[in-house]
């Protein structure tokens, strides 16, 4: 950063290893898909000498996309790192996917880095989810600096971009969001179109062109001078407001020359401790064959100006059993704690767990103690158990680089830690820990899946359980009360990727089905009937009859059995046999299949036989009687009601509202939540929320977020259970 001369020794067929925490910076690229950010990657490991061409290592493979869904959807869907050095500095660089269905690896990229850099495209500009992302770090106090790409494109302009930058994240200080270099366009072509060719730095007062293919450092001509110099002005302003002299700005006002070397100082300090957000601009592939504007530049400030590990504070860590512990500090020496931010499957050596180490250092073939990470409701178990650490590695595309090991402050890959899961924590065996866990993204998005063949269903849960064992945004359901497998994703493209990882990594193929959302039925009056079951086929028969009268009864009082049989008509011994069968029948429901409840079911009399009567024949008599009633009364469908909690901007406030208002839903308050957004709180049937979590992205432009939790059972209207009945099921 400040524009200096650089070589930069690339990582060429070896893995890239630092020597202490303050040779490592890790940095985690945001924006929304279409970006930028995987091609920006390859150019910066091009800058750094890790691959000949953009995307090419120089041993061989291809260094994005090189898992086979992100090379058929052509779009990122998994956390990568890849590391590169420059100027002997080992830069992690985390790659998060921009669609929204993947935040939890985004979130994950977010906890593995100690600083942000947010991708905004020229032509698009700035989504309402990167904004949140945004807001995410400053909460945290993480470093930010922000790239604008496609500079090329048509109707892209760099200082419009700034502009809505600073309107966007200056939080009220667009002084805080500048620029550090300006880009420089050629001559207009024949279609008008003039392509950029360079930048000028402006703390140097110098250009760096890359038009010939190199980066090029010469003077700035005549005619650039008045609009370098208003620039630089604003920013040495900017600069100097943060400096820690506060004699400073009145030095310069009064017409002090700051030399740079103090500028770059000062604006490193501020970078690093996240007060200000310079603004770079990149080119990685022009349209007029330029390669690599820009990616020097990023390198110069992300080693220059972003904090090393030690600099960012460690998550609070106990004991497995939540006892406080002292905090740690990022020391190689220190006692071990790492934690796994990303879990896959290779082909070739199994389970990899990408770990960030935060304390002490991690050794290959050395036993660790694996704590669990709370996420039991998700189908992921706590872990407290001890397992030995395998290889070491770098990833870098398709390849695994062998490391000697990984110490405090950076990133690898650990083999065959086969209990590990994403989000656990790697401690020393003997004084093991816990970390704080990261937030993760709710899965509110139902799929309900069967296995497509009969051999696929053997291989069913041991797929299923891997599939989840990767992903803690993925939460697997056995449904007691349909019987369904249900995967709870993020949104239809996370529910793709996960039957497709099925499929091809795990070999089940399944097919996804209607989601069924879990009925119950009640009685819609009171009722009576007789069951009566008598048979006689030669030897022992089956003689059992009871009558019984059913009544309702309110919500959530289950079903309750009254025995007033007087005199001895039903002998005391088949009593419970009655009940049992009552009981039996109303699990499995007596008109859809949903389970039968808030009913009282009255035992009155019957008759039995002193040879043909038996527990199993008044078992069945009860079943009987039980559907007899309902047949002569009638019965209610009971639907399931959630109290759903939307978060939105202001102003989607109304169309939210409206909306749910259209899926049956009761809103029943709402309340400012700051920062421009209003919490709705509605009660909304959860027959109608199957898709909320698509449909409220759709309305919100991505900024909305929701939350539902059970409440209670109550009375489906009768046009609705009309269209149930016709279906054979509920559909969600």
């Amino acid at each position: 950063m400040g524009d200096k001369s650089s070589a930069h020794p690339g990582a060429a067929g070896r893995a890239v290893t630092a020597v202490q925490p303050s040779s490592i910076r890790n940095v985690v690229l945001v924006g929304h898909s279409g970006s930028g950010k995987t091609t920006l990657v390859e150019a910066l490991a091009q800058a750094a000498g890790a691959v000949t061409r953009a995307g090419r290592v120089q041993d061989g493979g291809c260094l994005s996309d090189y898992d086979e869904i992100e090379h058929r959807q052509q779009r990122s869907v998994q956390l990568s790192l890849v590391p590169v050095e420059f100027n002997g500095i080992k830069i992690n660089l985390l790659d998060t996917p921009g669609y929204a269905d993947f935040v939890g690896e985004l979130r994950a990229g977010l906890r593995a880095a100690d600083a942000a850099l947010f991708v905004v495209s020229a032509a698009d500009g700035v989504d309402g989810a990167t904004r949140l992302v945004w807001d995410e770090c400053a909460a945290v106090g993480m470093p930010r600096a922000l790239v604008v790409t496609h500079l090329d494109a048509a109707r892209a302009d760099f200082e419009e971009m700034t502009a809505t930058c600073q309107q966007v994240f200056g939080a009220g200080d667009p002084d805080a969001v500048l620029p550090l270099y300006l880009p420089l366009r050629a001559a207009p072509g024949p279609d008008g179109h003039a392509p950029v060719e360079g930048l000028v730095g402006l703390l140097s007062r110098r250009v760096f062109d890359y038009s010939s293919g190199t980066r090029v450092e010469r003077p700035p001509k005549a005619d650039q001078l008045p609009l370098i110099e208003r620039a630089r002005s604003r920013l040495i302003e900017g600069i100097i407001a943060e400096s820690e002299d506060e004699t400073l700005m009145d030095r310069y006002l009064g017409g002090e020359e700051v030399d740079v070397k103090t500028l770059v100082e000062d604006l490193e300090t501020a970078v690093a401790r996240g007060t200000f957000h310079p603004v770079l601009a990149a080119a990685p592939a022009a349209a007029n064959g330029t390669r690599g504007l820009g990616t020097v530049e990023l390198l110069e400030l992300i080693t220059g100006g972003f904090p090393t590990p030690q600099e960012r504070a460690i998550p609070a860590v106990t004991s497995p059993r939540g006892e406080p512990r002292p905090p740690l500090r990022c020391d190689p020496g220190g006692p071990l704690a790492a934690e796994v931010v990303k879990t896959s499957s290779d082909a070739y050596v199994g389970r990899l767990s990408l770990v960030r180490v935060f304390s002490g250092t991690l050794r290959p073939d050395t036993t660790v103690h694996v704590s669990g990470h709370g996420l039991t409701d998700r189908g992921h178990e706590d872990h407290d158990v001890d397992e030995r650490v395998g290889a070491l590695s770098s990833p870098f595309g398709k390849q695994q680089r062998p490391v000697a090991a990984a110490l405090a402050g950076d990133i690898a890959c650990v083999a065959k830690l086969s209990r590990a899961e994403t989000g656990d924590t790697l401690s020393a065996k003997d004084d093991p820990l816990l970390m704080e866990p990261w937030q993760m993204p709710d899965p509110l998005l139902p799929v309900a899946v069967e296995a497509h063949s009969r051999q696929d269903e053997d291989k069913l849960s041991q797929g299923l359980a891997r599939l989840v064992a990767e992903d803690p945004t993925m939460r697997l359901e056995q449904n007691q009360d349909t019987g369904q497998v249900v995967l709870w994703c993020l949104g239809e493209a996370h529910a793709d990727v996960a039957l497709e990882r099925l499929r091809t990594r795990y070999g089940v193929a399944v097919d996804a089905v209607a989601h069924r959302v879990s009925l119950r039925e009640t009685f819609g009056g009171r009722a009576s009937a007789r069951g009566r079951h008598v048979k006689q086929s030669g030897g022992h028969g089956q003689y059992a009859i009871c009558e019984i009268e059913v009544e309702p009864l309110p919500g959530g009082a289950g079903v309750e059995f009254v025995d007033k049989v007087v005199g001895g008509s039903v002998p005391r011994q088949f009593i419970p046999s009655v009940e049992k069968g009552v009981r039996a029948q109303a699990a499995r429901g007596v008109a859809t299949g949903s389970p039968l409840v808030d009913v009282r079911v009255t035992l009155l009399d019957g008759r039995a036989h002193s040879v043909d009567s038996s527990d199993a024949a008044f078992q069945t008599a009860g079943a009987l009687a039980l559907r007899e009633a309902a047949a002569r009364v009638g019965v209610h469908l009971l639907e399931p009601v959630a109290e759903v909690r939307v978060l939105v901007g202001d102003e989607y406030v109304g169309p939210v509202m409206s909306d749910l208002s259209g899926r049956r839903g009761r809103v029943v308050g709402t309340e400012q939540a700051g920062g421009g957004r209003t919490l709705v709180r509605a009660e909304v049937p959860e027959i109608e929320i199957g898709r909320y979590a698509v449909d409220l992205r759709s309305l919100s432009h991505g900024t909305g977020r929701f939350s539902r939790a059970y409440v209670r059972h109550e009375p489906m209207p009768p046009q609705v259970a009309a269209k149930i009945r016709e279906q054979g099921e509920g559909q969600g």
